[in-house]
């Protein structure tokens, strides 16, 4: 497993992490032990990023994440970042004040069994959030009292994150990147570069569109985000299939086929083409398969695509994906 440095965190971090996600709820119904296998399947493939969030099953995730890390004593060996914001009313960004994000602090604190977190990320706030310097003082004021040690984001528009970077505070932006959803590396990842960001790439496969696995006439369980929220109905439709139209996907991916090599998988070439790109510090997969955790984890030590590669993603983005998301996120 190769390692990248996390920005300004200055910690190395594996540069294929673990999103937790899809162990904790709105992905059908997942076991606690197959959700702690999927995390023991991470830290025994080298990956020492985990990610999780609060919401994720009311806090499941982060049980699942606290409990493994007891059982291997390895809390000093893995980057676990999280997140909170997201129990508030997205339409009240008056909301994200310290008082209200220190309860969630503490509450992710006790899941995780940690006394100091690793890095919390406002999770998605509403755009007005990122114009009130209040919510990024909540964030210093956590700091300085050393109940977090690093703070960030995770944004939904590229607009966002570049609004961002600009609180000395924040130190890491999590975001939407995958050859569906190009647009941050257009001008955010240079913005993220001068200023020592670090990037954490989310829903790399746009919610299993980009594996190669998913059929045209796929059917979801009732209480999976890929059934319930396919208009957005819940949340922002842009964490569903990266946003995309889900035939649209289909034609998308029809287009990309000829292009991976025979010795990759459509998921392979996915994360590779994530990682091809400097700019990001770590990828964070999820899944609910120990399986596939250590194919996703093999991706750091596939060569970088050829340029024909790189230059076939973005033709097929172009003609297929970028009408539908581009100038949305």
């Amino acid at each position: 497993m190769n390692h990248r440095r996390l920005g300004s965190t200055g910690r190395d971090v594996s540069e294929v992490g673990l999103g937790t996600w899809n162990i904790g709820g709105s992905w059908g119904d997942v076991s606690d032990e197959t959700g702690r296998d999927v995390v023991r399947a991470a830290l025994d493939s080298g990956i020492d990023f985990v990610d999780t969030a609060d919401v994720y099953g009311d806090g499941r995730s982060e049980r699942h994440v606290g409990r493994v890390l007891d059982e291997r004593d390895a809390h000093d060996d893995v980057f676990v970042a999280t997140k909170a914001g997201r129990r508030l009313d997205p339409h009240e960004a008056g909301r994200y004040t310290y008082e209200n994000i220190s309860e969630f602090v503490d509450r992710s604190r006790e899941n995780l069994g940690e006394e100091t977190l690793d890095l919390v990320q406002l999770h998605c706030p509403p755009t007005e959030a990122y114009y009130q310097p209040s919510t990024f003082e909540a964030l210093e004021r956590l700091t300085d009292e050393g109940t977090i040690a690093h703070a960030g984001v995770s944004v939904e528009k590229v607009e966002e994150a570049t609004k961002a970077i600009e609180y000395d505070v924040v130190e890491t932006v999590q975001i939407i990147f995958n050859p569906f959803r190009q647009r941050p590396k257009e001008l955010f990842f240079e913005q993220a570069r001068k200023k020592d960001i670090g990037v954490i790439v989310r829903v790399p496969y746009a919610s299993g569109l980009l594996t190669g696995a998913l059929d045209r006439e796929q059917s979801f369980p009732e209480n999976d985000h890929r059934n319930f929220n396919r208009e957005g109905e819940a949340f922002d439709v842009g964490e569903t299939f990266a946003g995309v139209p889900y035939e649209t996907g289909h034609d998308a991916v029809e287009a990309l086929d000829p292009h991976v090599p025979e010795d990759l998988s459509l998921a392979a070439f996915t994360l590779r083409w994530i990682l091809d790109h400097e700019a990001v510090s770590t990828v964070i997969p999820g899944t609910t398969s120990p399986k596939h955790v250590r194919s996703n984890a093999a991706a750091s030590d596939l060569e970088p695509l050829s340029n024909r590669a790189h230059g076939a993603t973005r033709d097929v983005y172009e003609e297929y994906v970028a009408e539908h998301v581009h100038h949305r996120w």
